[in-house]
């Protein structure tokens, strides 16, 4: 026998990998599910985009009848109101009958979407109740059309996922499943808004699937481009941001511009600290929930009587900002009071969405920075429409980590393709900041306090990333079959088991089967007999070059702590039992690949070699 080393503690039972289903036909079945889950989707992503038609038409309705007492669903900017002073009662009676709703409908109308979707996904297996799908758009649609300001985005990527989730939970379909429908859903209402299908799969990858395969990306990908098709068809056509055409910026204003996507970064962070900030003092409010909208309604309304700008969508706000046309005194003006209106309204908890508003504050931030830096430096090669392009951007990129759906949605929305290089910039480095000083996003600081954890790295599946051979353990103690039970007995007895079950093994390698350590200290065993009379064979192979994908499945399948492996170069080798401390140990051997390090080349070796590489070549010139 040989001695153990490196012992592996005790760890959890098996159960904790789940069960797996094995099948000659499992490549075919997960064929036809993606076909199966992409045909929902689409059908979801069909769904959403005549609701997102019917939510923008909810929204100017309620604004007409709200500001001018008219009943027309064609849009009309709320700013060009003449009601003077009775401006202010309109968003606090669109607050009380939000609260209203959220009392004796759902309390999950309220938010702005995302972060509700993305609790739903972490902690709910995608469930979502199929109200919210009614809900959450008619009382969207009367939060903005009474002044809110904010966005449709956020209601109708929430009413999507409740449509998707709804769906989902009709048809026979895995947890897993279900939220692809919902992502889908989600990203299908913002394509159908904005028409912006490929920011839509991103902000399902980033915010909403946390992962990246096929199985999810072609089901939303479908989803989304329903969705813009669905834009194109009940919308304007062309861009939803239209601006002057940009050129292309030289090396200098790609510099200015990252300035100012690292200054916009740490906006977003005091923007999220209020936001929260105001949040908690409305919790602390001696007053019930149900009236906190129609309190944040009131200032929103006073807000809106002085800069009436601030009501409503704002959408026309951030063309007027892409324009670059807008003074400095109006620009100012519109991000101090936007941010105001906003941050207090939708700390109150009524509903509505945050990409419009964030957009429209950070816009008016890069335009002010680029205005100043112009003023102090005339000679900057930097245009304002540029700057609050990627201000906008990055208010974005900084406050939700959504950063390669900010930069497309920024490309998209305005077909601008020279805005490329200067919003990688400036999105990297408002990522940046938003990474090295703030722990939680606007996105997740909600469901933070909740205790759930939003994951911040889509990694590939480790068991697809490491074999056997990388994590068995190579010092195994195998027992003769040729010794007798108290002979085994007796050297366990002088070195303790560190595993429960050991091989039986031939000397020239065979393995003949498995002794557990509760059978071998039995008091009923007869001692005197050779240890193969409690030996027992084990169901279940595997090689050293399979992956640990194949070993959980098996062990999975055939209710196994522990398999045999053998040999990838030879048949019937037999190399030793894997378990499934194994298994777990195999966390603990990733991370100590990647995050050992060293150096691979020598600049001093490398140079010594080229040094007398050059002596030979000159020594055979001169020969």
């Amino acid at each position: 026998m040989r001695s153990t080393k490196n012992v592996i503690p005790i760890a959890p039972a098996l159960g904790v990998f789940g069960k797996f289903k094995l099948g000659r036909n499992k490549e075919k079945s997960s064929k036809k599910r993606l076909l199966f889950i992409s045909t929902l989707s689409v059908g979801v992503a069909i769904g959403i985009s005549l609701i997102a038609k019917v939510l923008v038409s909810l929204i100017n309705l309620v604004t007409n009848i709200s500001f001018y007492q008219q009943f027309e669903f064609g849009f009309r900017s709320p700013a060009d109101n003449h009601l003077g002073l009775v401006v202010i009662v309109i968003p606090i009676i669109g607050g009380v009958i939000v609260g209203l709703m959220a009392l004796y409908g759902s309390k999950a109308i309220r938010g702005h979407g995302i972060p509700e979707a993305m609790e739903q996904v972490l902690t709910n297996q995608s469930r979502i109740k199929p109200s919210i799908a009614i809900l959450k758009p008619v009382s969207s649609a009367i939060a903005i059309g009474t002044g809110g300001p904010f966005g449709a985005e956020g209601p109708i990527i929430a009413t999507g996922g409740a449509l998707g989730s709804t769906l989902g939970q009709l048809f026979t379909v895995s947890s897993n499943e279900r939220k692809i429908i919902l992502a889908a859903g989600a990203t299908a209402g913002m394509s159908a808004i904005f028409g912006t299908p490929l920011a839509a799969v991103f902000l399902a990858i980033e915010l909403l699937l946390f992962e990246f395969s096929p199985k999810s990306i072609i089901p939303v990908a479908l989803a989304c481009i329903t969705g813009a098709a669905g834009h194109h068809l009940l919308f304007e056509q062309g861009p939803v941001f239209p601006m002057p055409t940009l050129s292309a910026p030289s090396n200098a204003a790609l510099g200015i511009y990252s300035l100012i996507g690292i200054l916009v970064g740490f906006a977003s962070l005091a923007l999220t600290k209020i936001v929260y900030f105001i949040e908690d003092a409305f919790e602390k409010l001696p007053v019930h929930w149900m009236w906190w909208p129609a309190m944040g309604g009131l200032a929103v309304g006073i807000v809106g009587y002085f800069a009436p700008r601030t009501l409503g969508v704002g959408y026309d706000n951030i063309i007027s900002l892409l324009s670059g046309q807008l003074s400095i005194s109006v620009i100012l003006s519109l991000c101090i009071f936007k941010f105001i209106s906003w941050a207090i309204a939708l700390g109150s908890g009524t509903s509505g969405g945050t990409l419009a508003p964030l957009m429209t504050i950070g816009g008016a931030s890069g335009a002010t920075l680029g205005y100043l830096l112009h003023s102090f430096f005339p000679g900057l090669d930097i245009s304002i429409p540029m700057s609050a392009l990627v201000g906008m951007s990055a208010m974005f990129a900084g406050a939700s980590r959504a950063y390669l759906t900010s930069i497309l949605f920024a490309l998209e929305s305005t077909h601008q393709i020279y805005g490329l290089l200067p919003l990688l910039g400036a999105c990297s480095g408002a990522y940046l900041i938003s990474v090295f000083f703030m722990k939680n996003t606007i996105m997740t600081e909600k469901i933070a306090r909740r205790g759930v954890h939003t994951p911040d790295s889509y990694e590939p599946d480790l068991l697809l990333k490491l074999r056997v051979s990388e994590v068995m353990d190579r010092d195994q103690v195998f027992i003769s079959p040729y010794n007798t039970i108290a002979e085994v007995r007796e050297y366990f007895v002088k070195n303790p088991p560190g595993e429960n079950q050991y091989a039986v093994k031939e000397p020239k390698g065979d393995c003949l089967g498995t002794v557990s350590m509760l059978d071998l200290f039995l008091p009923s065993l007869d001692t005197a007999k050779e240890i193969t009379a409690i030996t027992k064979p084990v169901n279940g192979r595997v090689r050293t070059n399979d992956y640990l994908k194949k070993v959980v499945e098996l062990m999975s399948q055939n209710g196994n702590d522990f398999l045999m492996v053998f040999s990838s170069k030879a048949e019937n080798a037999f190399a030793g039992l894997l378990s499934y401390k194994d298994v777990v140990k195999a966390y603990h051997v990733n991370h100590e690949k990647e995050s050992t390090v060293g150096r691979n080349l020598s600049l001093d070796r490398q140079a010594k070699k080229i040094i007398v590489r050059g002596k030979r070549i000159m020594a055979d010139r001169r020969l």
